[in-house]
């Protein structure tokens, strides 16, 4: 049955020439999209929804965040907000 199910393949690289691909389902992909967003913007959404759900955990509800993680925190947030126009806690409900 999995065999059935149709996927998308994007590739991502950084600024330092790495790349890497990653393969989802592509129903996921149209599942969490918005409006008439392209592919490549709903999974964009949800990259930067986990980079910022994942360092917030760990600088707010981890152990030994220094100023350094909790830096990179604040501006995860503040790219956050720039791409979906609401804060992170307005976003998830998750206020602190």
């Amino acid at each position: 049955m999995t065999d059935e199910v149709q996927t998308t393949t994007f590739s991502i690289s950084s600024d330092d020439g790495a790349t890497d691909e990653i393969t989802i389902p592509s129903g996921l992909v149209d599942l969490v999209a918005e409006g008439d967003q392209t592919d490549a913007e709903t999974v964009g959404d949800v990259m930067l929804l986990s980079f910022a759900s994942r360092a917030h955990h760990i600088v707010h509800h981890g152990e030994d965040a220094d100023d350094e993680l909790e830096a990179q925190e604040e501006r995860v947030m503040e790219l956050f907000e720039e791409r979906f126009g609401v804060t992170f806690g307005e976003a998830t409900g998750h206020q602190h």
